[in-house]
């Protein structure tokens, strides 16, 4: 979510009068926000897209929740020491969090372990340990229309009883100690991204929230006009028409046989009514077709922590192979491509079968991406039933993305065409008629001249390094991973370093590149990476030949407020996973509408990017999707590349022979070795195309006027990218809501007579 405070004034339209105020007590506004902790309670895309979408449902005047977790520790706070990643603790609430308001009232029992009893009147989840969950409440609210949505957090709570109500020998102490246990649950945000790791506690913290949060949705049904009652029970049959649940990605895949076992075990429906009405109301989000990412449980797992859902699995799964069989008779293979269980060494429980089985909708987050979901990935579902299968491309807040961290960009573009377009960025088209005009022009190199000074200052303060603000800023900053191919990047700044040192005197155009973040503590290669940028940095900085032309910056715990210092100031945005790998990107949105212009492959949406600007006016280079697959079949060879590229050799063997690490000849063995023989994001097959790419940015850079009116065609193509366009899409071809444009009236007003205004005031 990042931080609170200035969001809040802008959407509330206070900011300026917040501003004067603090102004006039003797203080300053910035650096009161500079104060104000991250709230980090994700790893990437996935939890930063979810926090756009709030803002753009409240906007919207949907009536949404955003539930999660309230970790105690978020995404952890990353500190470079000799070059290499050290992991701290993010004690984010150590100051207490002045947005959230904790809930008692609403506190719900979870359940863990036990066994099941079965019985005539149906099965019993019994001798169970309980963790109780109580609700933290952060306002989210919508840009100027009196419009307040909730994110609900769940904390995790030792019931007061804990350890104390068994046949305990007395040992009262060990017992309230052990209350930790419990809590536990909630304590610390794993910090994988797009990386499975099964452990228990994590699959404890997948159910608590989702256990939690099912609950709240049906108290909230049954205290309803919907939830009608015909004598004691509660009648179901609307539940999917007044509540969609949205999974973003499989993490929340319990939900599915938690909503079971409510309407089955609790609710007393039988299973197909309980089923069907289960299906309307999930939808599920794909995020990544990386195979190490797709969540598979073991199955002895969530039958030792969760024995009641496992056997709704099997039902589930059983009856889903019977459909199967039915339609496609003999065809075992069939069977168990789409079975929700994977047979082999131990048995696992595949979570995105689960969720497409159990949801009417699925969707990937690109169009590309979603293509390949449809024709690889999920193939086999998707031909069984094709209307399941949708695309919803991302999209990025452009209040926290433009007006909050771009002010001087976002008065010059309300200058020209208005400020409607904050809540309808697809206007952003009227710039197209200014792209000609010499004073605009101007205005917007101006604006990004202001933002590299100031971002140039912070380095100077942070790092200790004169930047050259006139230089081009060429940023790559998102979570370090391998196909993510930032180890493609800083081959291209050994080429640049080599070619400087072989021709001093040769017109080069100075770049400052600036890579930034965080690499998941256990990732190895990751690490690896991180130290090679450090080393390459540590060289190239310090040479005297080369100057002020070529500076490399590791952008120590990039975040979301870290990213809303750079982004403003960056020229060049390096958007480079091999193609096929970047479900979509939002970080690529975000640049493109705060004037920077991409580097990037086909991959993701960069597609849809290069489709709205026209692709002459995006840096792409490198493979598609098709040449990938072509490599594959034929055999990735990266000696081959090697052999042929003399810079590449060069790079390469640098690296190889410690000429970035004299002390250690050996230290980047390892990364070497991956590049040569288990590359699967073939660094070297796009390290050419790259290059060239490179060269004819550095082209257009020289000549300022030709790049910003480029810079002015992109923002001018920008609008799809807002989330208010991906939400729309979502409410009207998944959850089936309409967006309201009406303003609620001020609390200030009596209540009828700011009804049916719109939000420009006059009588709707």
């Amino acid at each position: 979510m990042g931080r609170t405070l200035q969001n809040t004034m802008i959407n509330l339209g206070l900011q300026n009068a917040c501003d004067e105020a603090v102004y006039q007590l003797g203080l300053d506004m910035e650096e009161l926000e500079e104060i104000e902790e991250d709230a980090g309670l994700g790893n990437g895309g996935l939890g930063r897209l979810a926090a756009c979408f709030l803002d753009s449902m409240a906007t919207l005047g949907l009536a949404a929740y955003g539930y999660g977790i309230r970790y105690e520790y978020g995404i952890f706070n990353q500190k470079i020491r000799d070059g290499w990643q050290v992991e701290e603790a993010d004690d984010w609430l150590r100051h207490g969090n002045p947005w959230e308001k904790a809930r008692p009232e609403y506190m719900l029992p979870v359940h863990f372990y036990g066994r099941v009893e079965h019985s005539a009147s149906g099965a019993k989840w019994i001798d169970t340990q309980v963790v109780l969950a109580l609700p933290y409440d952060t306002p989210v609210p919508g840009y100027m229309n009196n419009t307040v949505n909730t994110m609900r957090l769940w904390s995790a709570r030792a019931p007061n009883d804990f350890n104390l109500r068994d046949f305990n020998v007395g040992d009262y102490i060990q017992a309230v100690l052990d209350r930790n246990l419990a809590e536990n649950i909630s304590r610390v945000l794993y910090p994988n991204d797009n990386f499975f790791e099964g452990k228990e506690l994590r699959l404890k913290q997948e159910y608590f929230v989702v256990a939690a949060t099912l609950q709240d949705i049906i108290r909230r049904f049954k205290a309803s006009k919907f939830g009608s009652t015909d004598s004691v029970r509660t009648v179901f049959d609307s539940f999917p028409d007044q509540v969609a649940i949205q999974l973003n990605d499989t993490h929340p895949a319990m939900a599915i046989p938690e909503l079971m076992r409510i309407f089955v075990d609790i609710e007393k429906l039988p299973w197909d009514k309980a089923w069907d009405i289960t299906r309307r109301t999930f939808a599920y989000t794909n995020h990544t077709v990386l195979p190490e990412a797709l969540e598979r449980w073991p199955v002895d797992l969530v039958e030792k922590l969760l024995p009641r859902h496992l056997q709704i699995i099997y039902e589930i799964n059983q009856r889903h192979l019977d459909h199967i069989a039915s339609l496609f008779p003999n065809d075992v293979d069939r069977l168990r491509r789409m079975s929700l269980i994977e047979e082999g060494d131990i048995k696992r429980i595949n979570m995105a079968h689960l969720c497409i089985v159990g949801s009417h909708a699925v969707n990937g987050v690109a169009k590309i991406h979603s293509e390949i979901v449809k024709t690889q990935v999920f193939e086999d579902f998707a031909e069984l039933e094709p209307e399941k299968f949708q695309n919803k491309t991302n999209g990025i807040t452009p209040r926290r993305w433009l007006l909050l961290c771009n002010p001087g960009l976002a008065e010059l573009i309300a200058e020209k065409i208005g400020e409607d377009y904050v809540r309808d960025l697809s206007q952003l088209t009227k710039l197209h008629q200014f792209v000609d005009d010499d004073l605009f022009i101007r205005e917007v190199a101006k604006v990004k001249q202001e933002n590299k000074v100031k971002f140039a200052l912070y380095l100077e303060k942070e790092y200790k390094v004169k930047i050259n603000p006139s230089s081009m800023f060429d940023v790559h900053v998102k979570r370090i991973h391998e196909y993510k191919r930032q180890l493609m990047n800083c081959l291209h700044i050994i080429t640049m370093y080599n070619r400087i040192r072989r021709d001093p005197s040769k017109l080069f155009v100075p770049r400052t590149v600036i890579i930034g973040g965080k690499a998941a503590p256990g990732y190895h290669m990751a690490k690896m990476i991180i130290k090679l940028i450090n080393a390459v940095a540590q060289v190239v900085n310090n040479d005297p030949v080369v100057g002020s032309k070529l500076k490399v910056i590791f952008l120590e715990n990039y975040r979301v407020s870290l990213a809303e210092k750079v982004i403003p100031a960056t020229d060049l945005s390096e958007q480079i996973s091999t193609a096929g790998t970047e479900a979509s990107g939002t970080g690529n949105m975000k640049f493109m509408l705060n004037g920077a212009l991409t580097i990037g492959t086909m991959d993701g949406a960069n597609v849809e990017m290069a489709e709205e600007a026209g692709e002459e006016n995006l840096f792409i280079f490198g493979m598609r999707v098709e040449d990938v697959t072509e490599l594959d079949k034929k055999g990735y060879n990266a000696q081959l590349y090697y052999d042929r590229l003399p810079e590449l050799k060069q790079a390469v063997d640098q690296i190889k022979s410690g000429f970035f690490s004299p002390k250690e000849p050996n230290l980047f063995n390892d990364v070497v070795n991956m590049l040569f023989h288990h590359d699967r994001f073939k660094v070297f097959a796009d390290y050419e195309d790259y290059v060239k790419c490179q060269e004819k940015v550095s082209e257009l850079y020289l000549n300022s006027k030709a790049w910003t009116k480029m810079v002015i065609r992109n923002i001018a193509a920008a609008g799809k990218f807002s989330s208010d366009r991906t939400i729309k899409e979502y409410a009207r071809d998944i959850w089936h809501v309409e967006p309201s444009d009406l303003k609620i009236p001020p609390p200030n007003e009596p209540r009828d007579a700011g009804q049916d205004k719109t939000p420009n005031g006059t009588a709707a």
